[in-house]
């Protein structure tokens, strides 16, 4: 019997399934033999999707009796092949150009197996020791990149919806502070000036962890956040979450190169001061999820200051330029509030690999809580670093060593050369569909997406033209010999290029296009010919 295979028969046996100082032969053979498999996976895969549906693979993964354990990982890894690597989606194929997931670096890999094996958890000091460290440093390091200052900190999240979470969290309680402050109103420690972060409050006492105060209720709905219309759905959901309602965000209108239009801005910070409204946050986007566009920063900023508005910048897609030779893009990024990064995207990193970054580490307060069995307050007096105190979440993986090993074996600057090449790669796609009578560009972009449709003829009926797009990317993405992404635009549905891998070449796009044009005409050869009118 191999090392991969055992059958266990008691609770000794069982122990064997963990790794320790005494299983750490097996663990090696069973991560080798794994290992093994998925790397002649990736370099046989030869299209980035078999075209599997749902009602073809459920059955399959159904089918699988959970109760009745294999005992032997070499027979576990078979019936992966059948349940998942089979039919996955590869990210790593240059053919893949859909959403905004990346070809993951091998030194991130490396990481990611050792973040695994060891399993800190990087709540508390305690549980991580040098894993607290290593991501403070990293948020230092961002925080540096983007210009935030001496007092700048931030903290690794799950993804850039977490992290714009907690920049609304962070600008709706400091307008509150503001407010309340102002208006003369009892403030709980919860809203106030705080000595060191990490001591503002702690659980158990109603009013000390920020109960309402008395003119708290009629402050919330009078808060508003100011975002482009083509800003990430996650703005709407955390006012959702945070108790303000979709409704406490206002769409600012866009121009025609999708960004902000600063003019917009300017005239609805105006009616809310007018209208007795309290403009709590202006969101910027650096890398708009569908266009790739960049807000206008400096102007953004410069208008969140006379109003005294929070300004978050959600760098998600964007934040590759922080190490990129195109870095100029995010002149403005300095002056802001809070700053969401997805190392994730343009990073080249595994998921997850985020973080939210602050320009005051003070505000950090307002979502610090100290529990006596995790990190009573007398940590702080001892000066012990625990990033509970500074995050939304409590048990949280070393996530940061993927970025940490990155850096260390490849560099930024390599990080941002293979960012570059897919934004070049992008230019020379929206040269190639500009070009092409066979569709439309919407927009020239500023990073790697490209939005376009399919254009059967300049008097095609417009719902007709929605149905050929549709359709093309419903049947590229069942033969699954290329996978492309599909949005709106006008109330029109439109296909979307994102390029995130530098493998991907122009002959690749080419390709891609002739497939769609392909799926195109064949759908409009099967569509009834209008009946000629009688004269």
């Amino acid at each position: 019997m191999s090392l991969l295979a055992h059958s266990a028969e008691g609770p000794a046996d069982n122990r064997a399934y963990l790794l320790n100082n005494g299983t750490a032969r097996r663990y090696h053979s069973a991560v080798t033999e794994s290992v093994t498999r998925i790397s002649a996976k990736i370099a046989a895969t030869a299209q980035p999707f078999t075209g599997i549906t749902v009602d073809g693979l459920t059955p399959t993964v159904s089918g699988v009796d959970l109760d009745s354990p294999l005992h032997d990982a070499a027979a576990a890894l078979d019936e992966l092949e059948e349940v998942y690597l089979r039919d996955a989606v590869y990210f790593h194929h240059p053919r893949y150009l859909a959403h905004l997931n990346c070809p993951v670096v091998i030194p991130a890999l490396v990481g990611e197996a050792v973040l695994s094996a060891v399993n800190s958890s990087l709540d508390t000091w305690d549980q991580s020791a040098g894993g607290t460290l290593i991501e403070r440093r990293l948020i230092d390091w961002t925080a540096e990149r983007i210009g935030l200052g001496e007092a700048a900190d931030g903290i690794f999240t799950s993804g850039g919806s977490q992290s714009n979470l907690q920049a609304m969290l962070l600008a709706r309680d400091e307008a509150c502070r503001r407010e309340l402050s102002r208006e003369g109103s009892p403030v709980s420690p919860k809203f106030s000036t705080p000595p060191p972060l990490s001591t503002s409050f702690e659980r158990g006492d109603p009013h000390e962890q920020g109960g309402p105060p008395s003119r708290l209720t009629d402050v919330l709905p009078r808060l508003r956040i100011l975002t482009s219309e083509c800003s990430h759905f996650s703005i709407r959901k955390s006012a959702t979450l945070l108790g303000m309602g979709a409704e406490a965000v206002i769409a600012v209108p866009s121009d025609d190169t999708k960004r902000m239009r600063t003019d917009a801005l300017a005239a609805e910070l105006a009616r809310c001061q007018s209208d007795g409204l309290i403009p709590m946050a202006v969101v910027a986007t650096a890398g708009t999820t569908d266009f790739g566009s960049i807000d206008p920063l400096p102007e953004i900023a410069g208008l969140c200051a006379g109003y005294g508005a929070w300004m978050h910048v959600d760098a998600a897609y964007g934040c590759g330029l922080l190490v990129s030779r195109r870095r100029a893009l995010l002149t403005g990024i300095e002056r802001a509030d809070s700053v969401t990064v997805d190392y994730h995207k343009s990073f080249f990193q595994p998921v997850s690999s985020s973080a939210i970054l602050v320009r005051d580490r003070a505000t950090l307060r307002h979502v610090t809580y100290h529990a006596d069995y995790l990190n009573p307050r007398r940590m702080v007096e001892q000066r012990i670093p625990n990033q509970v105190d500074k995050s939304i979440q409590t048990t949280r993986r070393f996530d940061a060593l993927k970025l940490w090993l990155t850096l260390r074996i490849m560099g930024a600057q390599a990080v941002g050369e293979l960012f570059d090449e897919v934004i070049d790669r992008a230019a020379d796609a929206w040269k190639l569909l500009h070009d092409d009578p066979r569709f439309e560009v919407v927009v020239e972009p500023q990073l790697s997406t490209l939005v376009f449709r399919y254009v059967p003829s300049t008097d095609q009926d417009p719902d007709l033209s929605d149905r050929v797009n549709l359709h093309a990317r419903e049947a590229l993405f069942a033969s699954g010999a290329a996978i492309v992404a599909g949005t709106v635009v006008d109330g029109r549905h439109y296909l979307k290029f994102t390029l995130l891998n530098p493998e991907t070449t122009l002959e690749d796009i080419a390709t891609v296009l002739d497939l769609i044009a392909e799926h195109a005409g064949g759908f409009l050869a099967e569509q009834p010919r209008p009946a000629l009118s009688a004269r």
